[in-house]
């Protein structure tokens, strides 16, 4: 028996975009469990009628949980493949970013993914920003000042730009992202409550590999021994006891790595907390293993 699979309406500019979604609302009827792969024939009501998932491609299982789970909150999913150069500095790895197109919709395309009535929007920068850089951006504020902030200067601001005019361009109820970049979470959801935007924000489990690696497009960079050495950035977030207990536990399970730094943080300020606090915190890392850095979070229960 073999496994049907379907295909998603591939745009790449503005005017296909909006021809695309004008037909998805007239086409993407409610799905049945039946027709999405799964066991059954009831149908089940969706809470939204769009989802959106935005990604820089050169997507992994972690990427397509988010799809999964898109395709469950709505009757119509739009998924973005945009390498964004706003949010990367001139010293980073732009021009070495991942960039396979037909990889990724293959992948997309598997079974209880992306059908027919489902759009894949892989805009080129002109398309994003027409009129060059925009003169006009989005400030991430105290959020965007700590951590990633600190490591990678107007990272932040460069990430919410672009969320904030693809939420515009794919007009979507719900947008789904990963609890991997729990900065980058943290900062569109306070977005979009200050900024009054139309959308609901939902963060995703963390997928890991069999290791206890988070998965990243950067894990390919990764040689053997880099990998081995990675499986700090995990260990790193089992660390326990006082808050000052939990950074130096953390700090001596990367002492394979470059550390960049490791946050125990308020998980909606990101405010550090102090070295009495007594209560669950986010304790976040970020290191450099040979030339690619990575990052990971995990809440954690301190004083305990």
């Amino acid at each position: 028996m073999t496994t049907q699979t379907t295909t998603p309406t591939l745009v790449h500019t503005r005017e296909e975009l909006a021809a695309a979604l004008a037909v998805q609302d007239v086409q993407a009827v409610p799905r049945t469990e039946s027709s999405r792969g799964r066991v059954g024939t009831a149908h089940t009501a969706r809470p939204h009628r769009r989802a959106v998932v935005m990604t820089m491609g050169a997507l992994h299982a972690g990427h397509l949980s988010l799809v999964s789970r898109a395709r469950e909150l709505a009757d119509a999913v739009v998924v973005t493949i945009f390498v964004n150069p706003l949010q990367f500095s001139p010293s980073e790895d732009l021009s070495r970013y991942p960039r396979d197109l037909h990889r990724d919709l293959a992948l997309l395309s598997g079974p209880g993914l992306l059908g027919p009535d489902d759009i894949v929007f892989a805009p080129g920068p002109d398309v994003v920003y027409p009129d060059g850089d925009p003169i006009v951006r989005v400030s991430a504020g105290s959020i965007g000042d700590v951590l990633e902030g600190v490591s990678r200067p107007g990272h932040l601001d460069g990430v919410l730009t672009v969320v904030l005019k693809l939420m515009h361009l794919t007009r979507p109820e719900v947008a789904l992202f990963g609890a991997k970049d729990a900065q980058q979470l943290a900062a569109v959801r306070r977005m979009v409550r200050d900024l009054d935007v139309p959308v609901t924000v939902v963060g995703a489990p963390i997928v890991r590999d069999e290791d206890g690696v988070a998965l990243s497009s950067r894990n390919a960079y990764l040689s053997d021994d880099e990998r081995r050495r990675a499986l700090g950035l995990s260990r790193a977030l089992r660390a326990r006891g006082t808050a000052d207990e939990i950074r130096a536990g953390a700090r001596l399970a990367l002492q394979e790595t470059e550390v960049d730094y490791v946050g125990l943080v308020d998980p909606v300020t990101f405010a550090e907390v102090p070295a009495d606090f007594v209560g669950d915190a986010l304790l976040l890392v970020a290191a450099t293993v040979g030339t690619t850095r990575l990052i990971d979070n995990a809440v954690v229960q301190v004083g305990a």
